[in-house]
């Protein structure tokens, strides 16, 4: 990638930047900067330009560490509801494979004669399926 190079004014000294970031990204960090180190110095004006600099960097990795931790939670919950998904996934293909053989054991039924019997779970679906397979390669092997 293109290095850039950036001129930042910092508590009114100027800093060359050599870094991948836009121009508008750095304006933004060296704005943020400089609002902040007012800050401290307006909170302690007896500290110095440097400890208040380095105060505000202590701030900034304490907020770094904080939003890290953050972010491993939110991967961490993002794996889990992943996890979940592949798992309704599933659910649902099972459910939508019970559905089917529990159709086509209503329409054997219909197709003989027995629509008015109560199908009462898919385990007697699949037995009705099966037999009805079952039959049906007998009569494959009858006929040959």
């Amino acid at each position: 990638m293109a290095q850039n190079r950036y001129k930042a004014i910092v508590a009114g000294q100027t800093y060359t930047i050599i870094g991948q970031e836009s121009k508008q990204h750095m304006d933004m960090v060296t704005a943020l900067v400089n609002e902040q180190l007012e800050e401290i110095l307006s909170l302690s004006p007896e500290i110095t330009p440097e400890k208040a600099a380095m105060l505000l960097a202590i701030n900034a990795i304490s907020d770094q560490l904080k939003k890290q931790g953050a972010l491993i939670k939110l991967e961490k919950q993002q794996l889990t509801l992943d996890g979940q998904t592949a798992h309704n996934l599933e659910l649902e293909n099972r459910i939508k494979k019970i559905e089917a053989i529990e159709a086509e054991a209503k329409e054997i039924m219909r197709k003989n004669g027995k629509e008015d019997v109560p199908i009462r779970d898919h385990v007697e679906a699949q037995q009705i399926v099966n037999e009805n397979r079952k039959r049906e390669i007998q009569k494959r092997a009858a006929n040959k």
